[in-house]
């Protein structure tokens, strides 16, 4: 970003180029060995830094490589006369005003769309299936059944995913009424399957439902994951990372 802004001052230019081709010239590498896939709008944007680079590389040959002095910018004005001038960077300024804030806007709106400041579901967070019942039958946690949830997450308000014993996922919609303390799935990939239950909060931690899904009664208990427990979240900055991290 001080990159981006110091090509709005003419003055400041090729300072903000310089900046901008260190970071390109990262972001491109890093697209590259990691088969990022926008290898190509890096790329560009290298070339675009060249670009604004091309009428000083003389004088920056001569200060890096050949010791001689670089002498000043002979870079004509873009117009003829002081005021236009001026008119001119008035300008740029404005429209890099405008440019920062059209940014910030777009990242408050990310923010309370997809990022942290988004709506919350009312069971938000991961639940582990402890104990699942499906027509009065208890289910055990075996791998091989198919039909027992492993794990029930519960995300923004109108999504709901849940995952079985082989790990695999089904992504639902999910429609809450917390006066009736009841929720409604519909699966994504297949309209006419449809789940009803009624929540119990028995404690911060743990959650009961009731119901039907797919012409079967089901009852289960759940335990809430610490997210506190996971590593994104607890080791916290390091200069350093330490085995087996450093892999």
């Amino acid at each position: 970003m001080l990159g981006g802004l110091l090509l709005l001052v003419p003055r400041t230019t090729l300072f903000g180029a310089l900046i901008c081709l260190a970071d390109t010239v990262q972001v491109f590498v890093l697209n590259m060995t990691y088969d990022v896939p926008v290898k190509l709008l890096s790329f560009h944007l290298v070339l675009m830094v060249l670009f604004l680079l091309a009428p000083d590389l003389p004088r920056l040959v001569n200060l890096l490589f050949l010791n001689r002095p670089a002498g000043p910018s002979t870079e004509p004005q873009l117009f003829g006369t002081r005021r236009a001038n001026r008119i001119a960077l008035a300008v740029q300024i404005l429209f890099g005003t405008w440019l920062v804030a059209l940014g910030a806007y777009g990242d408050w709106d990310a923010w309370h769309t997809f990022g942290g400041g988004r709506p919350k579901s009312p069971l938000y967070g991961i639940w582990n299936v402890e104990q699942l019942w499906i027509d009065g039958q208890l289910r055990s946690p075996l791998l091989t059944d198919y039909d027992r949830w492993r794990r029930v997450i519960f995300d923004t308000p109108d999504r709901s995913t849940f995952q079985r014993m082989d790990d695999s996922f089904v992504r639902c919609s999910a429609s809450f009424n917390l006066n009736d303390k009841t929720v409604a799935l519909i699966k994504d990939d297949d309209k006419n399957w449809k789940a009803n239950f009624t929540f119990r909060r028995v404690a911060p931690d743990q959650l009961t439902l009731d119901g039907e899904m797919d012409s079967h009664k089901l009852h289960m208990h759940l335990q809430l994951v610490d997210r506190s427990k996971f590593l994104l979240i607890n080791r916290g900055f390091r200069w350093i990372q330490e085995y087996p991290f450093n892999r």
